[in-house]
């Protein structure tokens, strides 16, 4: 049984070997450079925590029903949700509002909910055989 033998032109795995070589190095920069935000970000991350904790420390964090009643959201509680986001999604995210709802039946109204269900529950059949 013959063994085939590949032939290879020198000049191209060249072509090849330094294609990859940009390749890699322009990825090992867009790494630092993701590895430089996340330092950023988890330094202001950490710089608005420790501002909350003082705050919380000193009793000036509004409670749940305190939270409910402002109108307009903090900047530093919007620059969280953002940093939270930006983590999760991987690329910087840009809040443009957000608003606090007065209780959780501004968002399901349980007539409306109980509809769905019933008519989700209707599109499940049995399959006989």
């Amino acid at each position: 049984m013959e063994t085939l033998k590949a032939e290879t032109n020198p000049k191209a795995e060249g072509l090849d070997v330094a294609g990859l070589q940009q390749q890699v190095t322009s990825l090992a920069e867009a790494v630092q450079k993701l590895q430089e935000q996340l330092a950023d970000q988890s330094k202001a991350l950490a710089d608005m925590a420790a501002r909350l904790s003082s705050s919380s420390t000193q009793g000036q964090v509004p409670t749940a029903d305190g939270l409910a009643a402002q109108a307009e959201i903090s900047a530093e509680i919007l620059l969280v949700i953002a940093a939270a986001v930006t983590a999760f999604l991987g690329k910087k995210v840009r809040i443009r509002s957000a608003k606090m709802l007065q209780s959780p039946y501004e968002i399901i109204n349980p007539w409306a909910q109980q509809g769905r269900v019933f008519v989700q529950a209707s599109h499940y059949y049995l399959r006989r055989s």
